[in-house]
């Protein structure tokens, strides 16, 4: 496997274990475990997520850019980023309840499938269709995000003075925000996929 290419799939190896990092000390109600995890989480995911930069880094100083690279990145990136967004569903703090509407998750899970099968169409044509800025731009937010939802969640499972009842309703409300943009952000991005390569579906209709 290309260097590149193996620091994709650490992104995607490491999606499911975040999701039990994240769930387990919820499924054990084990407050040693929230402790645990409220460490791990943050640190783990910038890590991981730097991958995305030293999989492009390597793929273009060694010339191991390749079409399976350009749809195999933005798939890990998915994986991941939509895999903390499920996370955001449950909190350890019974106040929260859940940070993201099940109608946010939708329909950023539905642009992302569109998205996917847009690349599988361009590539029956030969056409690796790439991130462009507006799906890298959105990418970011997605994770800048997901960390924003993190640092809230961490600070409740390490038991700090942030879970007043006054404070999680405004908690809740500037993560909703961040996730009502990236929504926006995500369908504006397609729209912009869509219009670039719209010469790929012509061929099909």
């Amino acid at each position: 496997m290309k260097t590149s290419n193996k620091f994709t799939f650490a992104r995607v190896i490491f999606a499911p274990i975040f999701f039990l990092i994240y769930n387990l000390p919820l499924w054990l109600k084990s407050e040693t475990l929230a402790f645990a995890s409220a460490l791990l989480m943050i640190p783990l995911l910038a890590v991981f997520e730097l991958t995305d930069y030293f999989d492009g880094h390597y793929a273009r100083k060694s010339g191991e850019v390749s079409d399976f690279g350009k749809i195999f990145d933005p798939f890990a990136d998915v994986m991941l980023n939509l895999t903390v967004f499920l996370c955001a569903f449950s909190s350890w703090n019974p106040l929260v309840g859940s940070y993201m509407p099940v109608v946010i998750f939708v329909l950023i899970m539905y642009r992302e499938f569109s998205q996917n099968f847009l690349r599988m169409v361009a590539i029956r044509h030969g056409v690796a269709i790439a991130a462009r800025s507006g799906g890298k731009f959105k990418t970011v937010f997605y994770i800048t995000s997901g960390f924003v939802m993190l640092t809230a969640e961490s600070a409740y499972r390490l038991g700090l003075p942030f879970d007043l009842d006054f404070t999680v309703p405004c908690v809740k409300i500037v993560i909703m925000v961040f996730f009502v943009i990236c929504v926006l952000l995500s369908y504006i991005s397609f729209a912009d996929y869509l219009k670039n390569f719209s010469s790929v579906f012509k061929k099909e209709i």
